[in-house]
């Protein structure tokens, strides 16, 4: 009783932390409203934890709260102490990446060899239906070269960790999406800066070789260096598991955070173009990759598993990739609002998925309970 009055307190905060906002806004005391509007979305962070279908959207609603410093004091998020915070960023990333990298083992590996045909289709389908939805949208809103080699960028990224969360959560095949989610990580060095070039080279300078070495040391070294560390560990630091997945959260909660406030006067003035753009990015991924698996003749389970594992990218390490591979912040603006899109939709789409137990595990349970029937009848 006293958690649920906790949450329902939260409730009233928020609403009333808003309310100053969209006084403030009004008033154009914005030197307050960063602040307020901020409280509003912890207050709802706060409260979404204590609903069972809201609570998958509490991280999301947190880099919201983040962003809203961002956009209000960028020139915060932009030096500290006069050191150049966007120094940072790729470290994080290594440090996410090899997070990834303390979560591998061969067993990993030796699942991809079980279920080749899946693991193949959902690198396929990845590699193909992003990028080139990216150069359409790209293409279609007419967007700024910088911007536009943003949303190309996106495409051409493996998939993102947040896939695996959201196959459980949708009732899909969680080892198939575990062993995309791996196999297009380690093949990104080379197919994302072979993407970037062929598609993203008419609006940026891609320098391929440069590229690749970046792609190398952002994900082949740290990923290398994390099962390295759990092989020689071997399970004697369990504490690792609990750290690094929430300094994972931390550290791109910081990415996105500092991408924004460098890109911020960009972002405001195309702001609501590239979250239309990322919204049918990543759904008509969801969707092209459903149907693409179904098309193969994938079951329910593993068409649900290879949409998510199309639709959702690391926008992370895209982020992050930006800053090498452009001087310009607007090409990392995508990245930064596909994050969390993406973390939205998702969580949508496996909600509603979850809800709706696919027809092959029907069969399955069907067949189960026959069988049953057939041992009890043969025992009497």
């Amino acid at each position: 009783m006293k958690s649920n009055t906790i949450y329902n307190l939260c409730y009233v905060a928020a609403g009333i932390f808003l309310a100053a906002w969209i006084f403030v806004s009004i008033q154009q005391m914005h030197q307050y409203g960063g602040w307020l509007l901020m409280l509003f979305f912890l207050s709802l962070v706060v409260a979404f934890r204590g609903n069972k279908f809201l609570k998958g959207f509490s991280y999301t609603v947190l880099i919201f709260a983040a962003v809203s410093l961002s956009m209000y004091y960028p020139d915060y998020f932009k030096t500290l102490g006069g050191f150049n915070l966007s120094l940072i960023i790729v470290p994080l990333l290594q440090l996410i990446m090899f997070g990834m990298g303390t979560e591998l083992s061969m067993q990993d590996f030796s699942r991809i060899l079980q279920m080749p045909k899946g693991v193949i289709i959902g690198i396929v389908c990845h590699y193909t239906i992003m990028p080139m939805i990216g150069f359409g949208v790209a293409n279609m809103f007419n967007f700024p070269p910088e911007i536009a080699a943003g949303i190309i960028l996106v495409g051409c990224s493996p998939s993102g960790l947040a896939s695996n969360v959201m196959c459980y959560l949708s009732r899909g095949n969680l080892a198939l999406s575990v062993s995309v989610t791996t196999v297009s990580t380690l093949l990104a060095p080379l197919l994302t800066p072979l993407l970037m070039r062929f598609l993203g080279g008419s609006f940026i300078t891609i320098h391929l070789l440069d590229m690749v070495w970046e792609m190398v040391k952002m994900v082949v070294i740290p990923v290398a260096a994390g099962m390295l560390l759990r092989y020689l560990l071997k399970g004697k630091a369990t504490w690792l598991n609990k750290v690094l997945p929430i300094t994972s959260m931390i550290g791109i909660v910081l990415i996105l955070v500092i991408i924004i406030a460098k890109g911020r006067d960009a972002l405001l003035q195309v702001g609501a173009l590239i979250v239309l753009a990322t919204f049918i990015h990543n759904t008509l991924g969801y969707l092209l990759g459903y149907w693409s698996a179904r098309l193969f003749k994938f079951n329910e389970r593993d068409s649900r598993t290879i949409a998510l594992e199309v639709g959702m990218q690391n926008a992370g390490l895209a982020s992050a990739l930006a800053s090498k591979i452009s001087t310009s912040p607007a090409v990392a603006l995508a990245p930064a609002v596909f994050g969390p899109m993406m973390n939205i939709t998702g969580s949508l789409l496996s909600s509603w998925w979850h809800n709706r137990v696919p027809k092959d595990d029907l069969v399955d349970n069907e067949k189960i309970a026959d069988e049953k029937e057939v041992l009890k009848a043969d025992i009497l």
